[in-house]
This record gives C-alpha cells, structure tokens and sequence, in this order.
C-alpha cells in the first residue's frame, strides 16, 4: 500500500498522460478540471483504490474491524500533513464527510470521522484544526452511486446535505475528509453547502482515490485571480 505515483491533476488529483512534459508548471490540470471550476480548492489522497487498500477500507465500513482506522489514519495524516503549506495560519476546520442516520445506525460509526480523530493524533501540528463533526448533516438517504451517469450522480446527491452550524466555519478553510475520492460528486456536493455556508476555502483529503483506467491528457492552467463559477465533478 504505497502513495500514489506520477503526474497528478493539481486540482483533483487525476492521474496524467505524460506528466514529464510538464515539469517545473505551477498548475497542472486534467481536462475535465480545466473545463469546469470545482467548488473546492484541491483533493489529494493517499493511494489508489485498489488492492489491499481497498480491502482495508472495506474492512473497516463493511466488517467493522476497527483497528483498521489506525492504518488510515496514519495514512491520511501523512496527506493531510503534505497539504498544510497551502493553508493559511489560522485554524482550520476539519469536517469529515457524514453518514446518513439509518446508515450511521447500522454501522455503528462513520468511518470518514473515526479515521480523522486517529489522523489528528498522529500530526504534529494538530493543534490548528477544529474537529467539526457534528456541523455538515446528511438529510437525505441517497442511493448508490453506481451505475449512475454523471448527471445522475449529481442529481443524486442535490439537497443531501445542509450545514447545522455555519457559524463553525464562517470565514474559515475547511478541510473535508472521506475515506474514498470516487467521483468527486459527494465531496464537490458537500464543498459547495461548505462554501455557501460561508467557508473561505475548502480543501479534500482522502485515505484512497479512483483512478481513471486511461490518463488524463494534462493541461496547463495558470492560477485564476479571482473566484470562478463552481461546477461539480460527476
């Protein structure tokens, strides 16, 4: 279980075609990233979804073996801690991604929340985040998202959440964790509710990422100087 390797979109953390190409560039982006502006700053993951990672994620949502959250919390310590340079110095926020109740009953945790607190045991500087677990609240039960075209998974994941308590990040970076960056849709779905709600900026880390088979073609893309219109990755 090893980190990611290669080129990698600066926005949502693609993998690239002929990355070497575009050595010493600032800002590399994917297509996809260069035609649509996410609602959030930058997602970074840890390893590919696959293998025995996979299996470690699974182990811990799907058998509820606990001690598996130690292992990816220290591996999204390690994400989160390659991250910090681009925050600013005030405190950062740390939302991880919510469950549903029925789901969240079901299970018995939420996996998103209990690899975080392990992350934030582990990183030295800890101290500038703010455990928010209890402000972004999933209202809606949604339905798998697999299968589902890119305008479905959007459609699937519209009014699902809502911010219980903007004031928490009211002018603040977040930083939103997941355990898995499929898509995007969940992470850009709960970005935008997190900026509407008033944060300034906000940042994903995930424990692992879905890689496209195939490369994305890389794209040049010099740093916006001013906020665009943000559209969701399906």
């Amino acid at each position: 279980m090893r980190p990611i390797e290669g080129g990698l979109c600066s926005i949502c953390g693609e993998r690239l075609v002929s990355p070497h190409a575009f050595a010493g560039a600032c800002e590399v982006r994917c297509g996809l990233c260069r035609r649509m502006e996410t609602p959030y700053a930058r997602a970074v993951a840890y390893g590919s979804y696959e293998g025995g990672l996979r299996d470690l994620i699974h182990m811990l949502k799907y058998q509820q073996i606990r001690p598996a959250a130690n292992v990816l919390g220290r591996m999204l310590g390690e994400t989160v801690a390659g991250l910090e340079p681009s925050f600013q110095d005030a405190k950062v926020c740390l939302i991880p991604v919510p469950l549903h109740q029925s789901k969240l009953r079901h299970r018995g945790f939420n996996q998103a929340e209990l690899i975080s607190r392990m992350a934030l045991r582990l990183l030295p500087s800890r101290d500038r985040y703010l455990l928010c677990s209890d402000g972004l609240e999933r209202i809606r039960q949604t339905q798998s998202q697999t299968g589902l075209t890119r305008h479905q998974r959007r459609e699937n994941m519209r009014g699902a959440f809502r911010m219980k308590h903007p004031e928490q990040i009211s002018g603040c970076e977040v930083l939103l964790i997941d355990d898995v960056f499929t898509t995007g849709t969940t992470v850009s779905e709960c970005a935008r509710i997190l900026r509407r709600a008033g944060a300034a900026k906000v940042w994903v880390a995930t424990v692992a990422r879905t890689l496209k088979a195939e490369a994305q073609h890389a794209q040049l893309e010099p740093a916006p100087d001013t906020d665009m219109t943000m559209a969701a990755h399906g």
